[in-house]
């Protein structure tokens, strides 16, 4: 019978595919790792990256909390890649195939790579303001629909992944994974730990043959690795378990922890982040112009290819266009930028201008002085139609 996190795996899965396939969902918004990208852009100047969104901070922000209570549970029960290559494991043993043991030297060794990978990405990604490395990432290649931005790269890495996880245990998420890297200082302080009960302990080492992670849960008291992935595996494979258990999941107070719990505390962790990011609608991109009077006008927009950080910049710089259409008087624009039709509030003087003229300056052509050619709007309005072409 499949265990509650194998359970999980699958529901988080299924939920993904359909929301992206189905539904046609931006899931990428909800990548954490995206969190970790626009953290500084968006600290800084108040606007998140290009494909990123504030959604990403509130799932970032679901992960610590699930690191200070669970360690890295997210790994095991809901990351998407780590599930795939957990599963690519098992059926090489299905085949007879057992993993290959890496030396721990050599195993320490490999799983500094990932902070170098870490390092890479967000230098670069903050240098540039662009999401450089998405186009090549394993979850982009699920999350993106397999779009034209998705190079080869996404999936000989993808393949790179599943290949490797036929003959070594979870090589990307021990070794080169920069989420990991980024979650490893909390994961050391995580409440809920393994525990080995010396006294009936067999000294068999099925434990540590069995944890996917490579840590030698035999030798240990309480497994405070930092890669520990709260899977349980260890425990599961324990041949000891006649009453009080050998190897177990607990509390600092030594409280068992079911496996169940582990899922039910991810699941609130992830509905708290959806609840937050519904109910405090911060925008993810924020531009002002001038001081607005005390209670100036606001206009609500939804806008059709307003879709990324880039797009919020041409919607600036629309309004403040170098020709007569230009929106006169303080503005200030916030936008949230989504796949097909994003949304925008225009706050605007209403003595100075109004909301025709905003609507003008969006969607009308202007040639533009700065660089010498005419530019067309790539936004549409839901319900307006500048020129009146769709009129009774």
């Amino acid at each position: 019978m499949p265990t509650p996190r194998r359970l999980f795996q699958i529901a988080f899965l299924v939920l993904i595919v359909v929301g992206v396939f189905v539904v046609r969902g931006n899931a990428e918004r909800w990548c954490p790792f995206g969190g970790v990208e626009t953290m500084y852009a968006w600290a800084v100047g108040g606007n998140s990256l290009c494909a990123t969104g504030v959604s990403n901070l509130f799932a970032f922000g679901a992960i610590v909390f699930s690191l200070l209570l669970l360690r890295r549970a997210f790994c095991s029960h809901a990351c998407p890649i780590g599930a795939v290559s957990e599963w690519t494991s098992d059926l090489a043993r299905r085949w007879g195939w057992k993993p290959k043991r890496v030396p721990p030297a050599l195993d320490k060794a490999l799983g500094l790579l990932k902070y170098g990978v870490l390092v890479l990405i967000i230098w670069i990604t903050w240098n540039v303001a662009e999401l450089v490395f998405r186009a090549a990432c394993p979850a982009y290649a699920i999350l993106g629909r397999h779009g034209e931005d998705i190079t080869n790269w996404a999936y000989i890495v993808s393949g790179g992944i599943v290949l490797f996880s036929l003959f070594l245990t979870m090589p990307f998420c021990r070794w080169l994974c920069p989420l990991a890297a980024v979650m490893n200082p909390l994961s050391r302080i995580g409440l809920v730990r393994v525990t080995r009960d010396e006294g009936s302990c067999v000294s068999c080492g099925k434990c540590a043959r069995a944890c996917p992670m490579g840590i030698p849960v035999d030798e240990v008291v309480t497994v405070d690795h930092a890669r520990c992935i709260t899977c349980s595996t260890c425990v599961d494979a324990c041949p000891t378990h006649k009453g009080e258990p050998t190897l177990a999941l607990r509390t600092p107070k030594r409280r068992l922890v079911p496996a169940g719990v582990v899922a039910g505390v991810l699941v609130l962790l992830f509905a708290g982040a959806v609840a937050g990011s519904a109910l405090l609608p911060i925008p993810s991109f924020r531009w002002s112009r001038g001081a607005l009077p005390e209670a100036p006008a606001v206009l609500e927009l939804h806008v059709g290819d307003l879709n990324c950080r880039g797009r919020a910049t041409m919607f600036q710089y629309f309004l403040t266009r170098d020709d007569d259409l230009a929106v006169e008087g303080p503005l200030r624009i916030h936008a949230w930028p989504a796949p097909d039709t994003g949304r925008a509030e225009i706050s605007y003087d209403p003595e100075l201008t109004d909301p025709e003229a905003i609507q003008m300056a969006l969607t009308m052509p202007y040639f533009d002085y700065n660089v010498g050619m005419m530019r067309t709007s790539p936004f549409s309005i839901e319900g307006y139609d500048p020129l009146g072409l769709f009129e009774e």
